[in-house]
């Protein structure tokens, strides 16, 4: 079992839950260190202090904060403890609400799973766990770690239950200066793009190829280079033209969709790419074009001196 990132209790009511907080991901990519390149040497960075140019350890480091450049005031973990802070110790639910009204832009500030903490506590935990799963809601929860109060959102996940931390609302950008320019497209293309949409379609996300290939290449890399050899060769994704027409780019997404799955594409051929009509001004430009030469051809078999007969 992870160890835990925290102990205390979560209060749903009058009624208190012992529990324990463990993260519910965990890491697995490749660290890389930064070295010197001409000996190999590891590159260490070292606290010093901007007044006196000590170097200091980690018992002579606090906290404070910078008012001005020349001004900072020190803050102590005695200050920080003192705090009046409801959630320090207990995770406090707030509201249970729908799923579907947390906006999901507010997910991204961690997930951990809460374990009872000792057998008092496993009946409250079963209650509240089985209540979640009778009435399909979730909690709206507010807790503190690592020095500060978060939000997060509680709920059963399997026999466990999952607390999804959240971002403030005022920490939620708005998409609006980042739309596109107002543009049409057609009901051909829309329908195009759904049956994209739908040929792409699964059922469960474990059905899905989720494998890291960049830290499986990465893992490979460093393993031909300590048997001073050559990785091995890694399959390129094929190369993609540039879209020109966006609804044969759409039916040949939708072809080799089929293909890959082992599905044979509707009626049995391939998809229909149709190609643009060009632009009336260019051509009007190649038939311009083609007529000059006839011009100068003409003109130049009227000025042209004729060829003398050969005695």
């Amino acid at each position: 079992m992870p160890r835990p990132l925290w102990t205390g209790a979560v209060s749903f009511g009058l009624v208190t839950v012992p529990i324990k907080l463990v993260a519910a991901t965990e890491s697995h990519d490749v660290s890389l260190r930064q070295v010197h390149l001409e000996d190999g040497g590891r590159i260490r960075y070292r606290k010093v202090c901007e007044v006196d140019g000590q170097e200091l350890g980690e018992d002579e480091i606090g906290k404070g904060y910078e008012i001005s450049k020349d001004n900072v005031i020190p803050i102590t973990d005695a200050d920080l403890a003192g705090m009046p802070l409801p959630t320090a110790k207990a995770i406090e639910i707030v509201a249970f609400i729908d799923r579907s009204e947390v906006d999901t832009r507010q997910f991204g500030a961690g997930s951990y799973y809460l374990t009872a903490d000792g057998p008092v506590a496993a009946k409250p935990y079963t209650l509240l766990r089985e209540a979640f799963k009778r009435s399909e809601k979730v909690a709206v929860a507010k807790f503190a770690l690592r020095g500060r109060e978060r939000l997060g959102l509680l709920r059963p996940l399997g026999d466990a239950l999952l607390l999804s931390g959240l971002h403030w609302a005022d920490e939620i950008r708005s998409p609006a200066e980042l739309a596109p320019p107002a543009t049409e497209v057609t009901e051909q293309e829309i329908h195009g793009a759904l049956a994209l949409m739908d040929t792409l379609s699964t059922e469960h996300l474990a059905d899905l190829d989720t494998t890291d290939h960049y830290t499986e290449a990465l893992h490979e890399l460093i393993a031909a280079r300590a048997e001073h050899r050559a990785p091995h060769p890694v399959e390129a994704e094929p190369a993609h033209a540039p879209v020109i027409d966006l609804m044969a780019a759409l039916e040949a997404s939708v072809a080799e969709a089929k293909q890959r799955r082992g599905e044979a594409p509707a009626g049995g051929g391939e998809a229909t790419v149709h190609e643009m009509p060009a632009p009336a001004k260019k051509t009007t430009a190649k038939k311009a074009s083609k007529k000059a030469p006839t011009k100068k051809k003409a003109a130049d078999k009227k000025t042209a001196p004729r060829r003398r007969k050969s005695a």
